[in-house]
């Protein structure tokens, strides 16, 4: 069964940096879409990051447009998210997602059939 393997999470002050990795476990298997959604404790989860692993156009939530970059690396089979100039209130569990086919609606949950276990990320401020 493909899995998602996180990492990269941790703690850090505001406006510092952290890189989150995300592989996918079978190098054979390739997901069209790859992204990442966060939850802070009692939020709703909500999309963050995913990108189109064919072309590599890129999308993103609007309170991290200028701060995150996604990327990829397909040899890899891994996506990334560098996240900058961090806030207080970017703190939360970040989950990798993944789809072997179009997610639409992006950031729709249901639209994700492969999520990655979480990681812990924390801005102090």
């Amino acid at each position: 069964q493909v899995q998602l393997v996180e990492s990269g999470g941790g703690s850090v002050q505001a406006g510092e940096s952290l890189r989150l990795s995300c592989a996918v476990s079978e190098r054979t298997s390739r997901m069209v879409y790859m992204g990442w959604f966060r939850q802070a404790p009692g939020r709703e989860r909500e999309g963050v990051a995913a990108i189109w692993t064919g072309g590599g156009n890129t999308y993103y939530t609007d309170s991290v447009k200028g701060r995150f970059t996604i990327s990829q690396d397909n040899a890899r089979n891994t996506a990334y998210l560098h996240m900058n100039a961090l806030k207080s209130e970017d703190t939360a569990v970040y989950y990798c997602v993944a789809n072997p086919r179009p997610a639409v609606p992006l950031w729709d949950v249901g639209s994700w059939p492969l999520w990655g276990q979480g990681t812990q990320v924390t801005v102090s401020s």
